[in-house]
């Protein structure tokens, strides 16, 4: 028996080795682009504080399914373009934010409270 049939028999399919992370949509401006804010907390070396840092990574959405405030997963691939590394993985939850915007249609006004 072979080694590649032995992995196919018994033993799972080895999972991708790209990076993964998770984050928030912070602007859906583009089309087929996402920009993903992922948030890290990282003890300070010297001093042990938890610390908080925000990067933003521009990410492929084919289907431009995400919304704005959404939790999505990306995953790293190939350049697409100049700044975008990442492609929509899945969206882990959606925001309740997205839902008030397609409430009020554009070019509609919002009745005001008497």
């Amino acid at each position: 028996m072979t080694a590649t049939q032995k992995t196919a028999a018994g033993a799972p399919a080895p999972t991708s080795r790209r990076n993964e992370k998770v984050g928030q949509v912070v602007s859906t401006k583009m089309q087929k682009t996402i920009v993903v804010a992922v948030e890290m907390r990282k003890a300070h070396a010297k001093y042990k504080r938890i610390v908080r840092s925000t990067k933003k990574f521009y990410a492929h959405d084919e289907q431009s399914s995400a919304r704005l405030g959404d939790m999505v997963r990306i995953r790293e691939t190939r350049p697409l373009s100049k700044l975008k590394r990442w492609s929509l993985e899945e969206i882990v939850r959606r925001s309740s934010l997205g839902q008030i915007e397609e409430a009020v249609l554009p070019g509609e006004t919002v009745p005001a409270e008497k």
